[in-house]
């Protein structure tokens, strides 16, 4: 007498990797959009401190999008990840988000009350909700992908059934 599924092993969510390559992705998209939308429709700049260039904006995204891949995969190598985990990871992000534009300014050159500006606008221009919004809805996709039960995504001429 067999006690297993005849079925074979329940499906599980898609793997770690490729759930991290998603959410990242998204949230790099969603991030940069969700900034560019709010740099054109308030017709403002993200960063507008005299003196300060482009880079501590790059530096700045470039660190908060490694933060989020290290976090979120980390959070997916569990059996069931949470899904209030990824408030943690969003927040910590747009604090290394934060933390990474001012030290790129101050690295750059611009003073200690520059780099305290540009973090300042970010903060209270919205940006850092931007980032924030990103990282949950994307963190959502992630953990939503890898939770799923119901496997890889197929076409319906990979499943092997007649259609």
């Amino acid at each position: 007498m067999s006690t297993g599924d005849p079925h074979g092993p329940a499906a599980e969510g898609v793997s770690v990797a490729l759930a991290a390559v998603v959410g990242t992705v998204c949230f790099g998209a969603l991030a940069i959009l969700g900034l560019g939308m709010l740099s054109y429709f308030t017709d403002t700049d993200i960063i507008s401190v005299e003196g300060l260039q482009l880079w501590p904006g790059v530096i700045g995204m470039v660190a908060a999008i490694a933060a989020y891949a290290a976090l979120l995969t980390s959070l997916l190598r569990r059996r069931r990840p949470a899904f209030g985990s990824v408030l943690l990871i969003a927040v910590v992000t747009v604090i290394a988000h934060l933390v990474a534009v001012w030290i790129s300014a101050l690295l750059g050159g611009a003073g200690f009350a520059h780099a305290t500006a540009a973090i300042s606008q970010l903060v209270l221009h919205g940006s850092s909700l931007v980032v924030l919004a990103a990282g949950l809805i994307a963190g959502w996709i992630a953990v939503a992908l890898r939770r799923a039960r119901s496997g890889v995504p197929k076409w319906p001429w990979e499943r092997g059934e007649d259609v």
